[in-house]
């Protein structure tokens, strides 16, 4: 399986220019500045992955706010000057976006040619823009597609968007993700239009009922959960949620959650990237702030051994804030032992 080289371990800066909790200019002035790019170079990641929304870059007649795209801009520069990657993923596009307050009928996106249209255009202005930076920048076509009714549908409109970036960026890596909230189950159902710069993409918060434990964005998920814990119990609460959220991933062969859950799990998508010669790349991973902190340790301590052992890139969620920060005062005492597992292995 070829390696994703330069983009082995990140960190997602989620809340800056996606999913914002403010879109006046203090908030895009001040969320991330120089200093946390140098700090996260210092720690010693290699690459951040940047999620941006259409709305924080374009009008919705489709106009381009170059005050928003000059922030994109600056992240590039500024992780340049300090040695590092960067995966731009468009994590909200015109019609579409995992998350249904604020797009509320998603599936209308893989239906509706004007909205594919639109998807494309956000895509040739970024190209515009960001396209003599691929040396150092890789591109997400579009983050966690959920429905896996349009499995078809979003392998055409991905393979579209390929040809459109490759008229711009021929060499440059483009991430693409299946569908049911980017699973690693999905993996084996990407079919593209396939050449040696394209990455294959999922997510891992398996299992949920623990990575997600008093989410207020998902339903039938408020208890306390440890890691690790007997598999029963995982399966137990499992069944209780949205198998768009948390997929069946458990199955006889699974008999312990320890690193061979994860090895299991990864199975199927480590295959088809290695009959496909592609990377793979897990582009975001992480437990939620209501978890104990030393059961997080743990699980981040699991997965990050079958990182390894495979060499698969990922990036973390997330840097600061929104319920995951990486940055947030209840990490101050064990920040040095959960960067030594993500960072020094």
């Amino acid at each position: 399986m070829k390696s994703f080289v330069g983009y082995k371990k990140g960190i997602n800066l989620g809340g800056w220019l996606s999913q914002c909790v403010s879109y006046e200019k203090e908030h895009f002035d001040n969320f991330i500045v120089e200093e946390d790019i140098k700090r996260i170079a210092d720690f010693g990641f290699d690459h951040i992955r940047l999620p941006i929304d259409y709305d924080v870059i374009e009008n919705d007649d489709g106009i381009v706010k170059e005050d928003g795209m000059s922030h994109i801009f600056d992240c590039i520069g500024w992780a340049r000057k300090h040695h590092l990657n960067v995966v731009l993923d468009l994590h909200k596009a015109y019609g579409f976006m995992f998350d249904k307050k604020e797009v509320p009928d998603p599936d209308k996106f893989f239906t509706d040619e004007k909205l594919q249209e639109r998807f494309y255009l956000t895509w040739e202005h970024l190209m515009r823009r960001f396209a003599d930076e691929s040396d150092i920048v890789a591109f997400e076509l579009l983050n966690e597609v959920v429905n896996p009714d349009y499995t078809e549908a979003w392998n055409r409109i991905a393979t579209k968007a390929i040809r459109l970036i490759r008229g711009y960026a021929p060499k440059a890596y483009i991430i693409v993700g299946g569908v049911m909230h980017n699973s690693v189950l999905a993996v084996p159902h990407i079919k593209v239009e396939w050449d040696d710069h394209i990455v294959l993409n999922f997510h891992c918060y398996e299992p949920l009922c623990f990575t997600h434990q008093h989410a207020h964005w998902v339903e039938n998920i408020d208890y306390d959960m440890k890691y690790p814990a007997d598999i029963s119990i995982y399966e137990e609460k499992s069944k209780l949620l949205d198998q768009h959220h948390a997929q069946d991933v458990f199955s006889d062969m699974i008999g312990e959650i320890d690193e061979t859950f994860f090895e299991k799990i990864f199975e199927s998508a480590l295959y088809y990237a290695q009959i496909r010669n592609l990377p793979l790349y897990c582009g975001e991973y992480g437990v939620i702030d209501k978890a104990p902190i030393l059961d997080t340790i743990n699980w981040v301590r699991d997965i990050s051994g079958i990182f390894e052992k495979y060499n698969i890139g990922r990036a973390l969620w997330n840097y600061k804030e929104k319920d995951f920060g990486l940055m947030d005062s209840r990490w101050d005492e064990n920040r040095e032992e959960l960067l030594r597992i993500l960072c020094e292995r």
